[in-house]
């Protein structure tokens, strides 16, 4: 029996000409005020008008068809641009595959994210919900910790971060924040007697409130407070893309340095080899 393995991410631009297009799907069709369409297109310009997303997804889905192996047809479907998951689920059915299981490179859930991928995906490819615990990927962390510590002085605290979503998650019971925790305390608990804590970043701009601490606050509250310094582990992200590498490497750093705040951020898994072969265990074990 051939698997069909559907792995699913946010989706980038292809290039400058289409930030507006995806920018229009990430907001269901409505195209973006001229303001917010040229902070867009600023940010990626900041990041040298390049777009190393679809890249670093595809060396992702190379390296765990390469750890399946025989026997799986492992295919990439994304939210925002192309290949669509729609499409790739239909792909995979005509390409023969009899059963179809959906990795999202996101580990933790949430009825927001995770969920829309898989009501996208639809009934009949069983997705993999969430993997925030997976021992390689702690290992991986508790490593990217350990060296960005190194580079900041002694005392500094770990913040971890996700991307933010809407307050009302909260109302629903959603499991996000509570996965996010989970995630930060497992991997803290291999640094015992470092400060660490959980924040938010790169919230949407809409009118609702969403989760909070944002990161940017915290680093002015802790140079206020004297903290010899801050790494933000951003645990909640697979990618070195643009809420990665604007939003921390570039604007996170540029308050540190401007608040005299020692300031690092750990390496994101991108497509590192044992994640990569323990997400591709998880996938063959479903």
């Amino acid at each position: 029996m051939m698997v069909g393995v559907l792995v699913m991410a946010y989706g980038t631009p292809r290039d400058r000409d289409d930030i507006e297009a995806y920018y229009t799907d990430i907001r269901r069709g409505r195209t973006p005020p001229p303001d917010l369409l040229a902070d867009l297109v600023r940010r990626y310009d900041a990041l040298g008008g390049t777009f190393p997303l679809r890249d670093i997804t595809n060396r992702q889905v190379a390296a765990l068809a390469a750890a399946l192996g025989s026997g799986y047809d492992v295919r990439l479907g994304t939210k925002h641009s192309s290949p669509r998951i729609e499409e790739t689920v239909v792909e995979l059915r005509a390409a023969g595959a009899e059963r179809i299981v959906g990795l999202v490179l996101a580990p933790h859930y949430s009825a927001f994210s995770v969920g829309e991928y898989a009501s996208r995906a639809g009934a009949a490819v069983d997705v993999i919900e969430s993997w925030h615990l997976l021992p390689a990927y702690l290992d991986f962390l508790d490593r990217a910790v350990a060296s960005a510590l190194s580079t900041v002085p002694p005392g500094a605290e770990v913040v971890f971060t996700a991307h933010s979503l809407p307050e009302r998650i909260l109302a629903a019971a959603d499991p996000y924040p509570a996965q996010l925790r989970e995630t930060a305390a497992a991997v803290a608990a291999r640094h015992p007697g470092v400060p660490w804590s959980v924040a938010w970043q790169s919230a949407g701009r809409t009118p609702e409130p969403w989760l909070g601490p944002d990161v940017l606050d915290v680093l002015r509250d802790r140079a206020r407070g004297g903290s010899p310094g801050v790494v933000v582990c951003a645990c909640g992200f697979v990618a070195d893309h643009l809420e990665v590498a604007y939003d921390l490497d570039i604007e996170a750093a540029a308050v540190a340095a401007e608040i005299e705040l020692p300031f690092a951020r750990t390496a994101s898994v991108n497509d590192d080899a044992a994640v990569m072969a323990a997400l591709a265990e998880l996938v063959a074990a479903r």
